[in-house]
């Protein structure tokens, strides 16, 4: 199998992790995001959406992330994926709900613009006002992931960790760019420090604190 990747997106550490902690034989490929190769024909090629990751096993190719982990975990027969019906529509909708409600505000609304030249706003008036909105409803779905989706629970579906958790942690954990203070939100921040007690954690996050220092000096508005 193939990986087409980059160390610092976002959606492509859920993967990364995942497959590091399991032992899964990969061929990573760099996509240069800095560098815009994935804007380049070739990658086009590769996926039209000119976004990473891509797995490539044989014939197959899939270039979304959440696709990307399920294949994956029924692929190793992981019980992050339970093949209870039940069990796995609770972790298919706890993916579904990171991918869009949360991630569409907290990241393309609130941090992108503020971290990427690519994504800020023509205008400072135009930025501040996405910002601005962007915050508010990122602060309910942070009180709705600590209070209602996590709440007393060890992990997001239940008591075991499940691929939900891989792919909800990378996201949530983009805040550290920004310096997001998860103590506000408890429960998120003890599910966090235990998705980061996972061995491989640190290697697989190191371009991510790298590009934290980066930024270290950067103003941001931030939870």
């Amino acid at each position: 199998m193939k990986l087409y990747m980059h160390p610092v997106s976002m959606t492509s550490r859920p993967v990364r992790l995942f497959i590091a902690e399991n032992g899964i034989q990969v061929d990573e490929q760099l996509v240069d995001l800095m560098k815009g190769e994935h804007m380049q024909a070739a990658f086009a090629a590769v996926n039209p959406s000119k976004m990473v990751p891509v797995l490539e096993d044989g014939d197959l190719r899939l270039s979304e992330s959440s696709a990307i982990l399920k294949y994956l975990a029924d692929k190793i027969d992981s019980p992050t994926y339970p093949k209870d019906l039940k069990k796995r529509a609770k972790v298919n909708e706890a993916m579904d709900w990171f991918n869009t409600n949360f991630y569409r505000d907290f990241a393309y609304g609130l941090c992108y613009p503020q971290v990427f030249p690519n994504h800020k706003r023509a205008t400072d008036e135009a930025q501040k006002q996405v910002i601005e909105w962007a915050l508010q409803r990122t602060q309910n779905w942070f009180k709705i992931l600590n209070d209602d989706i996590i709440g007393k629970r060890n992990y997001v579906v239940g008591d075991s960790i499940t691929i939900a958790d891989y792919f909800g942690v990378c996201l949530v954990t983009l805040g550290e760019l920004t310096r997001c203070d998860f103590s506000k939100y408890p429960n998120v921040h003890r599910w966090v420090g235990t998705m980061k007690q996972l061995k491989s954690w640190g290697k697989v996050n190191e371009a991510l604190y790298g590009f934290a220092s980066y930024v270290k000096d950067t103003p941001f508005v931030t939870i």
